[in-house]
């Protein structure tokens, strides 16, 4: 399978994520519809969104945009992905729509990537139950830090 299939409209997905996040601001609520929606076209079980993950993902954002660096953390138990932005905001549709068009590199048969694909494996793999997101922003830079568990990405698995 590579790609994605039959999209389901954005406004119901937006509408089960904001029964499934109690007191979720919008933001919140955008980014999991945005996960689910991708998770839905293979598909795979929907994500949770979590709290933790939420807070975690805050404190590297934060880190990353003082820092003015962009890379993953190196201990973490988590899987993660980053987004960054210059000269503007992304809104979490377009933060995970950039990850999910990575699923054209990705070739389901071989297991393998012709380019860049490792976002969207995560966006969309399997085992994983939760996700937690947090953007920082500062005036022409935003980063988008989203962390996943349990894991995914493992080397010689696939995705689903």
């Amino acid at each position: 399978m590579a790609g994605i299939r039959n999209p389901i409209p954005a406004a119901f997905l937006l509408a089960l994520a904001a029964a499934q996040t109690p007191q979720a601001g919008e933001f919140e609520t955008e980014m999991l519809a945005a996960h689910n929606l991708v998770r839905a076209q293979i598909p795979v079980p929907p994500l949770a969104w979590s709290r933790k993950l939420s807070a975690v993902a805050q404190k590297w954002a934060d880190h990353l945009l003082a820092s003015g660096r962009f890379e993953h953390q190196t201990r973490s138990p988590y899987g993660e992905n980053l987004f960054e932005a210059r000269g503007r905001d992304a809104s979490p549709l377009d933060v995970v729509a950039d990850w999910a068009a990575e699923a054209s590199a990705y070739n389901y048969r071989t297991n393998t990537c012709n380019g860049k694909c490792g976002h969207y494996t995560q966006l969309v793999w399997r085992s994983t139950r939760e996700v937690g997101c947090a953007a920082a922003h500062q005036p022409g830079r935003q980063v988008v830090v989203c962390e996943y568990n349990p894991p995914g990405n493992w080397q010689g698995q696939r995705p689903w």
